[in-house]
C-alpha cells in the first residue's frame, strides 16, 4: 500500500454541505481503514465535534486518530489515549480578547462541553456551535473564564478585513509566541506556537511509525496547505480555496460529489 495513512479534513472536505458523511464516503473509508490504512481526522474543531464523525466511522473499533484544534490535541480513537494536548500560556489570553475587542470581532475559547465566549448572539459564534452541534456559554471576562480550564486554542470570529487587522496586532503584540492563521475568511486560529496540522501530523507519524511519504492529506482550506505540502500525496477538494488547489498533486470532485472516496479508491485501494 503506496499510501497508508490518510489525514482528512473534515468541513468541506469529508463532510459534505449538509455536514453529513456521503454513504460512499463512509464505506471507502471504512474499507481502507480494514484494509490496513491509517485514517486521521485533522481538523481545526474540538474535540466533541470530531467525536461523533470519529464514531460514524467506527474509529473506535477499527482504529484510527483524531488530530483536533489543528493538531493541538492528538487521540487514539481505540486506546483513548491522549498522544499531545498543549495548551495556549494564560499570559496572551488577555491580549488575543483585546485584539478582539478592539477590531469588533468576536473571541471564543472551549471548554470540556462546548464553547466559552463574550458574545454569545454572534452570528458566526453561532455558526460554530451549529457545526460542532455543541452548546454555547456566554461568559463576562473571557480572559478569566479560560484561564480556568486552559484552553488548545482560541477562534476570532467576524468580518474578514477586521480579523486581519486582528491577525496583525496580534502577529506585532505577540511576536510569534502563538500561531496566527485563517481557516476560512470568517475563521481566524489562534493556537500554541508550532502547532498547525503538518507538524501535528509529524509527530503522530513518528509515533506510529510511518514516513510521510506515505501519507495521502485531502483539504479544502487554508489551514489545510501546511499538511498538503507535508505529504507525499496532496488531495484538494474541487470546491477548495484557490489557494489551496495550488498545493494539490490531485484535484478531487467536490465535498459534495464524494471526492474523498475517488481519491482514496485511485490512490490507495
Amino acid at each position: 500500500m503506496k499510501y497508508s495513512a490518510i489525514a482528512l479534513d473534515l468541513d468541506g472536505t469529508l463532510l459534505n454541505s449538509k455536514k453529513e458523511i456521503s454513504k460512499r464516503n463512509k464505506e471507502t473509508i471504512m474499507k481502507a481503514a480494514k484494509a490496513g490504512a491509517k485514517i486521521i481526522l485533522a481538523s481545526g474543531r474540538p474535540v466533541p465535534g470530531i467525536m461523533k464523525i470519529a464514531h460514524a466511522l467506527r474509529l473506535e473499533e477499527i482504529g484510527g486518530y483524531i488530530l483536533a484544534y489543528n493538531g493541538g490535541m492528538i487521540i487514539d480513537c481505540k486506546t483513548k489515549e491522549v498522544i499531545r494536548r498543549q495548551t495556549i500560556s494564560p499570559d496572551y489570553y488577555h491580549a488575543i480578547v483585546h485584539a478582539a475587542h478592539k477590531h469588533g470581532v468576536t473571541a471564543l475559547t472551549y471548554d470540556s462541553q462546548g464553547i466559552i465566549t463574550d458574545d454569545e448572539n454572534q452570528e458566526y459564534v453561532k455558526l460554530e456551535a451549529k457545526i460542532n452541534n455543541i452548546p454555547i456559554t456566554q461568559v463576562f471576562h473571557l480572559n478569566e473564564a479560560a484561564a480556568l480550564e486552559p484552553p488548545v486554542k482560541f477562534l476570532i470570529v467576524g468580518e474578514h478585513n477586521a480579523l486581519k487587522k486582528a491577525q496583525t496586532d496580534l502577529n506585532e503584540k505577540l511576536k510569534g509566541e502563538v500561531e496566527v492563521f485563517f481557516s476560512e475568511p470568517f475563521f481566524l486560529e489562534v493556537t500554541p506556537r508550532g502547532i498547525e496540522k503538518a507538524s501535528s501530523l509529524d509527530l503522530l507519524l513518528n509515533e506510529i511509525g510511518i514516513d510521510k511519504k506515505h501519507l495521502m492529506a485531502c483539504g479544502d482550506g487554508f489551514n489545510d496547505i501546511p499538511m498538503m505540502r507535508y505529504a507525499g500525496l496532496a488531495v484538494a477538494m474541487e470546491n477548495a480555496q484557490d489557494e489551496t488547489k495550488e498545493w494539490a498533486d490531485f484535484v478531487a470532485p467536490s465535498n459534495d460529489n464524494d471526492g474523498v472516496a475517488v481519491a482514496i479508491e485511485k490512490y490507495v485501494l
